[in-house]
């Protein structure tokens, strides 16, 4: 299992709250970096100066503030920094538009937030077995 943290990207204190207990519940130890919106998420991923963030995983919302999360997601995917490194949208959304835009621009997943904590636990638990234990991430450049 990679030690490298995940970057939660998400406004909503309640969903970042359940997300990171959700990884607590399944005993996924990797730290865990919120950013509230999607500025935040590229000042982190991108600075201008200083060391960059490279999560084991990226864990993308789409509605944000400030930079909206599709926006973030083709930055990431249009810098070579940034390029290679997992991304999964997990939203509310249940727009096809916003899965077929997202596939597009890059995610490597697209998973809607199931709304019952046991769901949402156990589909974090995939997420965090298959991209943290089983996935072969690319080497950082």
């Amino acid at each position: 299992m990679t030690e490298r943290p995940i970057l939660l990207v998400e406004d909503n204190p309640d969903d970042a709250l359940l997300t990171v207990r959700a990884f607590t519940k399944n005993r996924i130890r990797n730290e865990i970096v919120v950013a509230t919106d999607g500025e935040q998420a590229l000042l982190r991923l991108l600075p201008a100066e200083g060391e960059a963030l490279r999560p084991a995983l990226i864990l993308l919302d789409i509605k944000l503030p400030k930079i909206d999360g599709l926006e973030v997601l083709r930055r990431i995917r249009d810098d070579e920094r940034t390029r290679n490194l997992p991304v999964v949208v997990l939203t509310t959304s249940n727009e096809e538009r916003d899965v077929v835009t997202s596939y597009t621009l890059g995610a490597n997943s697209f998973v809607r937030k199931p709304v019952v904590f046991e769901e949402f636990v156990a589909a974090v638990n995939a997420l965090g077995v298959y991209w943290l234990i089983v996935n072969e991430p690319a080497p950082l450049g």
